[in-house]
């Protein structure tokens, strides 16, 4: 039972590595938020008015002269988490080389709650209207774990706005979650959510009783996981770059699989747990020190001519 619920949150709240438990007290102590390269960062923050909620969005500059003028990138966000947490390591490396816009979905952060069930259409659905609140017609997105759910459907909903795509840890179907994921599924409590992601969420949002709808969405819509259909991974027509840990929760084969079935398609796989090459808060601790491997693979990828 312990392992099923472990397996779990690795997706739904970017936690665990699927390869071994860690000290979720450690992680918070030995995680910053942002590498020390942030300071040279100014950052425009603001809501807007997206499909009935008042969504948080984040607009990085870098403090000098160079970089930050090029076409955006949208980051979008795990299960469970903030900006901060799932890429508050990488985005100073971004920056450089990117308009670089990071948002906070429905019920997560600083954005409003919906009282219904989540879904990723409506993610979808509300990446694109905050997107053209910004005036901002078309980008490159990055989206991590259950974020790579919601860039498959902006796909299917959204084509025109797709420059590149970026899907990092996003199984398709339910068979290519890592064995067990879903047994457990059901008897997972807030109690489970690690330390960092609560102590990431509260940071942002003091409020207790927001922190635990969130998390009963989130499960919930996991418990309630569709497949897409092959037709549907077909109809991605924009370059896309599939990133996966090889002891991640989707497994090798299926991310394999998946590339088959991406028209335009690149591939990577990179040795460690769900998020390790991206420092994701949950997967570092006074052990494991952070790798960015994947701000390279982006940046070559999205700067790639197709």
């Amino acid at each position: 039972m312990m392992r099923t619920a472990s397996l779990f949150f690795t997706l739904v709240f970017l936690t665990l590595t699927f390869c071994k438990p860690v000290n979720n007290k450690n992680q918070a102590d030995a995680n910053p938020s942002v590498t020390p390269d942030a300071a040279t960062m100014n950052v425009k923050s603001g809501y807007s008015e997206v499909n009935g909620i008042k969504m948080y969005y984040e607009i990085y500059i870098p403090g000098g002269k160079a970089g930050g003028q090029g076409k955006p990138l949208v980051l979008i966000h795990g299960g469970g988490s903030t900006i901060q947490t799932s890429f508050g390591r990488i985005i100073p490396n971004l920056v450089s080389n990117f308009k670089v816009i990071a948002l906070e979905l429905q019920n997560h952060g600083r954005t409003d709650a919906r009282r219904i069930a989540e879904t990723f259409e409506q993610d979808a659905d509300d990446v694109a209207a905050l997107l053209k609140n910004l005036g901002i017609s078309k980008a490159s997105f990055f989206g991590f774990s259950n974020g790579g759910h919601t860039l498959i459907q902006l796909s299917i909903r959204h084509p025109e706005m797709i420059d590149k795509l970026v899907i990092a840890s996003s199984p398709y179907k339910r068979v290519g979650f890592a064995p067990g994921f879903f047994d457990g599924m059901k008897q997972v409590t807030l109690a489970n959510m690690p330390h960092a992601l609560k102590t990431g969420f509260l940071k942002v949002n003091p409020d207790s009783a927001r922190l635990q709808a969130m998390f009963e969405r989130d499960r919930d819509r996991m418990v309630n996981f569709k497949d897409f259909s092959d037709e549907q991974i077909k109809s991605i027509k924009a370059p896309t770059l599939l990133i996966n840990g090889d002891a991640d929760v989707m497994t090798p084969e299926h991310v394999v699989a998946m590339y088959r079935l991406i028209p335009l398609c690149r591939l990577a796989i990179i040795p460690g747990g769900h998020g390790a090459y991206m420092g994701e808060i949950t997967t570092l601790n006074k052990v494991n020190p952070f790798f960015d491997y994947a701000t390279p693979l982006i940046k070559e990828f999205l700067n790639r001519k197709f």
